[in-house]
């Protein structure tokens, strides 16, 4: 697949099949990954990958839980309160892999780092014919202090992608984008 056919067909899947992407594949994406330009080469990146079904639903049970008590807070998040609060929906959307970058401290950039690591994972899974999708709903969720120790994550590491990552059931259609917005040209 070309890069830019990969870039211009790639979407969010929300939907996959109960087969489980293997380590080797996983290994593979997260090679693509650290190809990411980083500021200074920084290379601010670590990873966790969770393939326990029932911690991930665990996990989406307890992300549901603090949105549920965030709405106040959160007001946008109220669109998806009935979500949250069926007990059927999986904010991982039953997927078998969950793939979270985080941003190591120190870094003049780690953030941003971290997305363009992303980018290249969900890139490179396209091309293996993978769908991802980035779960910002979990991404406060995995930055709990609590939550870092279960998983052995140093506590001063930041979650900046919970990634999603297996075999589509369908291949979501394209999305119309907005034509660039320039601001200038000088």
């Amino acid at each position: 697949m070309e890069l830019l056919e990969a870039i211009n067909s790639r979407r969010s899947v929300r939907s996959y099949t109960s087969a489980q992407v293997d380590k080797a594949t996983i290994e593979k994406l997260l090679d693509a990954a650290v190809q990411a330009p980083s500021a200074m080469n920084s290379q601010p990146w670590a990873y966790a990958v969770i393939q326990n079904a029932a911690l991930l639903k665990e996990y989406s049970d307890r992300t549901k839980q603090l949105l549920l008590a965030s709405l106040d807070k959160f007001p946008q998040l109220n669109k998806y309160k009935a979500a949250f609060e069926n007990p059927d929906f999986n904010i991982f959307y039953n997927a078998q892999s969950l793939v979270i970058i985080f941003a190591k401290p120190g870094s003049p950039n780690g953030t941003v780092d971290c997305c363009l690591a992303a980018q290249n994972f969900m890139l490179a899974a396209h091309s293996q014919n993978l769908g991802t999708c980035w779960i910002g709903f979990a991404q406060r969720f995995l930055s709990l202090a609590e939550i870092k120790e279960e998983l052995g994550v140093p506590e001063e590491y930041e979650a900046v992608a919970p990634i999603i990552v297996g075999y589509p059931e369908v291949k979501p259609p394209a999305v119309p984008k907005k034509a660039p917005e320039i601001l200038f040209w000088k």
